[in-house]
């Protein structure tokens, strides 16, 4: 392995950094993006049970959901302002699904990077490599061909090594991306039908707003509708009792 990257010359001192922090990145972001660690099951349901058992849940408890799973901190952020209404909830949460995806973003897109660099820098080591096949044959190498097949290992070299750093990098980088779309669906998805049950359990703070009798906007409506009504009547009989 060590005559392939001596071979290849200096650019594959390069390529050997970037397969090394490929590496690194997908084997953090594998164990960063596991489903069940970023949305727990049953936390939804465990957060509304133990809502309409007690009616309430502490602030003390909802810190502690918040710092365990992303999935937590946006559902106990929107259940520490629900006192607050529906659209500051909505809002603070989603706030926090963007500072979510973002820390779930990170060095996704250094993968990316490399994937795309890596085959560049293999293509500019072929560049190289031929170039100094080129001088060997001005220098003479048809009488010692060894000079020549080394610009032409070092072209194949460096082409391979940049081949195989990308590929594997590139995988990985749509596969991360792929995750954290499902994951940010999910955190829709969760935080939709926990307002829908917080309203279907009439556990809003401000349920009692919403819970109000509306005002008939067609009483007064009505009521002058049975006046002039009233007054036809009485006309009708002073007009009857009027010879």
């Amino acid at each position: 392995m060590w005559e392939l990257v001596k071979a290849g010359g200096w650019l594959m001192t390069p390529i050997v950094l970037c397969s090394i922090l490929a590496l690194v990145i997908i084997i953090e972001r594998s164990h960063t993006l596991q489903f069940n660690k970023i949305v727990p099951s049953r936390l939804r349901e465990q957060l509304i049970t133990r809502l309409r058992e007690n009616g309430d849940i502490g602030r003390t408890q909802l810190m502690n959901v918040k710092e365990k799973t992303a999935l937590g901190d946006i559902l106990a952020t929107g259940l520490l302002y629900r006192q607050y209404g529906l659209e500051s909830m909505t809002m603070h949460m989603q706030n926090r699904a963007s500072v979510q995806i973002h820390q779930l973003e990170k060095n996704i897109n250094m993968l990316g990077t490399i994937g795309a660099i890596a085959p560049l820098l293999g293509l500019l080591g072929t560049v190289l490599g031929i170039i100094s096949s080129f001088l060997a044959i001005t220098d003479g190498a048809m009488q010692d061909p060894t000079m020549l097949a080394a610009g032409v290992s070092q072209a194949l070299i460096t082409t391979a090594a940049g081949m195989i750093v990308a590929i594997p990098a590139l995988v990985a980088y749509r596969y991360f991306q792929r995750r954290i779309i499902d994951i940010n669906a999910q955190f829709e998805t969760q935080a939709g039908l926990m307002i829908q049950e917080l309203y279907d359990y009439q556990l809003l703070e401000n349920n009692n707003a919403t819970g109000i009798k509306q005002p008939d906007r067609y009483g007064a409506v009505h009521e002058q509708l049975n006046n002039d009504r009233s007054s036809m009547l009485d006309q009708n009989k002073v007009t009857t009792v009027i010879p």
